[in-house]
C-alpha cells in the first residue's frame, strides 16, 4: 500500500511540474515591468543629455536629430513590444501567485479524495490482490440458486441435480444437498457414487449420524457395488458409532483390497481397524487378509490422494462439531473448487481422495488442469467459505 501512495505522489508531482511553471512565468513577467521602467528612465536621461548639448550649441542640428532617432529606435526595440503585457502585469501578479498556490494545494487533495470516493481502497490490501479472481460466498450462492432455478425448468437432468447436491454441500446446506441427491439418484438409478454422497450429506444434515436412513442408502449402494471404497468407509463408521466393532472391521477390511499399498489413506484405514479391534477386543488380522490387501492396484492417475493431519499444538482448537473441507482449485485463474470433500473434523487424521466425480460444475474438472492447489480448512460454521477462527493449510 505504501508503494501505491508513493507512485501516486510521483504522478501528482509530475502534474504540478506541468501546470505550475506557466503560472510562475506569468508572475515573473511582472518583474519584467520593473526592468522596462528602468530602461525608459535611462533612455530619457540620454535624451535630456543630447537636448542640453544641442541647446548649448555643442551638438549640431544634424547630429542632434541622428542621435535622437537612434535613442528612440533602441527604446522601441527594448520596450515597445512588451509594453501592453507589462502594463497589465502588476495587476495580475498577485492573482497568479494565488493561482499557483491553489493548484499546488488543490490538485493533490482532489486526487486523494477522488480515489477514496470512487476508487477501491481494498484493492491496495496485499491479501485482496493475492486472491485475484476470488469467488465470494454470495457469488457461489447466486450460482447455486440459478442452477436450482434452471432445474425447475429441466427437472430430468440427473447430472444437474448431482451438481446441485455438491454445491449445496459446500455451502453447508446439507438438507438441500441431500434432497438434490435424492432427485439425482431417482433419475440415474442406484449409482453407487451418488448414493455414497447422498448418504453422507443426509448424515451431515442429521448432525453426522449415519444410523437409520443414511445407512439404508449405503446398503443400497453396496448391493450395486460391494467394493465402493466410500460406501464401505461410511458403513464401517456407522457400525463403529454403534459399537458394532466386528462389523466395522469387516467393512474396512473389505475396502483395503481397493486402496493402494503404502498410501496415507491405507494407513489411516488400517489405523481405524486397529482401533476397532482394541475397542472390541477382537483378534488381529489374518495374514491372508493382509496378503490380499497387498495386491491392490495403483491409484487412478486422475485423482489426488493425501492425508490431512492436525498439528499437536492446534489439536485443542478443533471441536467435535467442526467440519473438515478438502478441495482442489486451479493453480492459476479462478478459485472455484474443482473437486471437494467434506467430513466431520472428528475423523482427523483424514485420508482424502479428489477426482472428477466431486466436480462442482460440469465444465471445471480436476482432470482438465495440469496443476492445482489443494487446500484443507477446518470450519467452525460448517461452511466451506473462510470464516474467522477457521484453520487452513495449503
Amino acid at each position: 500500500m505504501i508503494a501505491f501512495w508513493l507512485i501516486a505522489a510521483l504522478f501528482v508531482a509530475v502534474a504540478l511540474l506541468l501546470v505550475l511553471p506557466p503560472l510562475l512565468r506569468q508572475r515573473k513577467s511582472g518583474a519584467g515591468t520593473d526592468r522596462d521602467a528602468t530602461n525608459v528612465k535611462l533612455y530619457r536621461d540620454e535624451l535630456d543629455d543630447i537636448e542640453r548639448e544641442h541647446g548649448d550649441g555643442t551638438l549640431g542640428e544634424a547630429q542632434y536629430r541622428e542621435a535622437r532617432q537612434e535613442i528612440e529606435r533602441r527604446l522601441l526595440e527594448d520596450v515597445a513590444p512588451a509594453a501592453p503585457a507589462a502594463a497589465a502585469a502588476p495587476a495580475g501578479a498577485r492573482s497568479t501567485r494565488w493561482a499557483a498556490l491553489a493548484v499546488a494545494l488543490v490538485l493533490p487533495l482532489v486526487a486523494v479524495l477522488g480515489y477514496l470516493q470512487f476508487g477501491d481502497i481494498k484493492a491496495l490490501d496485499p491479501q485482496v490482490r493475492q486472491e485475484g479472481h476470488a469467488v465470494t460466498p454470495t457469488q457461489i450462492a447466486e450460482m447455486v440458486d440459478k442452477l436450482a432455478q434452471r432445474l425447475k425448468q429441466n427437472p430430468g437432468d440427473a447430472n444437474g441435480w448431482a451438481m446441485l447436491g455438491r454445491s449445496n454441500a459446500v455451502l453447508g446446506r446439507y438438507q438441500a444437498a441431500a434432497d438434490a441427491y435424492a432427485r439425482a439418484t431417482a433419475l440415474a438409478g442406484d449409482d453407487p457414487n451418488l448414493l455414497a454422497d447422498y448418504a453422507d450429506t443426509l448424515a451431515m444434515a442429521r448432525g453426522g449420524n449415519l444410523v437409520g436412513e443414511p445407512m439404508e442408502i449405503v446398503q443400497r449402494g453396496l448391493k450395486v457395488d460391494p467394493n465402493n471404497v466410500k460406501l464401505l468407509a461410511l458403513a464401517g463408521s456407522a457400525e463403529f458409532t454403534q459399537k458394532n466393532y466386528a462389523a466395522a472391521v469387516q467393512y474396512w477390511e473389505r475396502s483395503l483390497a481397493h486402496i493402494a499399498p503404502g498410501s496415507d489413506f491405507r494407513r489411516e484405514v488400517e489405523g481405524s481397524i486397529e482401533e476397532a479391534r482394541r475397542a472390541g477386543n477382537l483378534p488381529q488380522a489374518k495374514p491372508a487378509a493382509q496378503a490380499t490387501a497387498k495386491t491392490a492396484g495403483p491409484p487412478s492417475a486422475e485423482a489426488i490422494t493425501g492425508t490431512v493431519k492436525i498439528a499437536p499444538g492446534l489439536a485443542s482448537q478443533v471441536q467435535p462439531g467442526d467440519t473438515l473441507f478438502v478441495f482442489a482449485r486451479p493453480a492459476t485463474g479462478g478459485r472455484m473448487p474443482l473437486a471437494i470433500v467434506r467430513v466431520p473434523a472428528s475423523q482427523l487424521p483424514y485420508a482424502f481422495r479428489l477426482d472428477d466425480s466431486l466436480a462442482m460444475t460440469a465444465g471445471s474438472k480436476l482432470s482438465s488442469q495440469a496443476e492445482v492447489v489443494v487446500e484443507a480448512r477446518i470450519s467452525k460454521s460448517g461452511s466451506a467459505m473462510p470464516q474467522p477462527g477457521d484453520l487452513e493449510a495449503t
